[in-house]
């Protein structure tokens, strides 16, 4: 499940840098590309108002998604038999050299 939500983000980030980059820093935008034909079908101020809401509501999916994925994240399960005698293993102990006959 944290695969798809993780998808899910990326193409809304994706979705979001389109419509950040598709706007004007000085607020032309979109209508300074069409010219005449924008403010004749959707009129000059509309059309930065749907690069507005695109730009936040993509800003706010990509936000749900990030909670939503905190939910479905499972923690890595732990070995019960480390845990009760610590996470290293000890070596076997070794036996003292047997003294030799002279």
């Amino acid at each position: 499940m944290i695969t798809i939500i993780t998808i899910l983000i990326l193409l809304a980030c994706v979705v979001l840098g389109f419509f950040v980059l598709i706007q004007n820093p000085k607020g032309g935008g979109l209508t300074g590309a069409f010219g005449s034909i924008s403010s004749q079908v959707m009129g000059v101020k509309q059309s930065t108002d749907v690069m507005e809401k695109g730009t936040w509501t993509a800003m706010g999916v990509v936000c749900a998604l990030c909670v939503v994925s905190v939910m479905f994240y499972e923690k890595p399960k732990t070995d019960n038999a480390n845990s009760k005698q610590g996470t290293t293993k000890s070596a076997p102990a070794q036996s003292a050299p047997a003294k030799g006959k002279k």
